[in-house]
């Protein structure tokens, strides 16, 4: 499940403002509000019409036992687009 963090973090990478991102889902401003807020009451609906509203803008949600973040992968590179590359870890190259 993406976090309030992730969608704020998501949403500052585009650009966007809450409306925008509002109109964008296709939600009301308050449920993003309640949603970014962390506030109860939210639907799964609104959560993943926000993702999906994201992720059609190239944002990717990274989750791992160490943390979550977000990722904005260029549109006009399909590759990159499908299949986002691991970074590499100090210490170790890809291969």
């Amino acid at each position: 499940m993406i976090t309030s963090r992730q969608i704020r973090a998501a949403r500052a990478l585009l650009g966007w403002t809450q409306e925008t991102l509002a109109d964008a889902a296709l939600v009301a401003l308050t449920a993003l509000k309640r949603l970014e807020s962390d506030r109860l009451g939210v639907r799964d609906t609104t959560r993943d019409a926000v993702r999906k509203a994201l992720e059609e803008h190239g944002v990717i949600f990274l989750s791992s036992a160490r943390g979550v973040g977000v990722m904005l992968v260029d549109q006009h590179d399909d590759a990159c687009a499908t299949r986002p590359t691991e970074p590499t870890l100090p210490g170790r190259q890809r291969g």
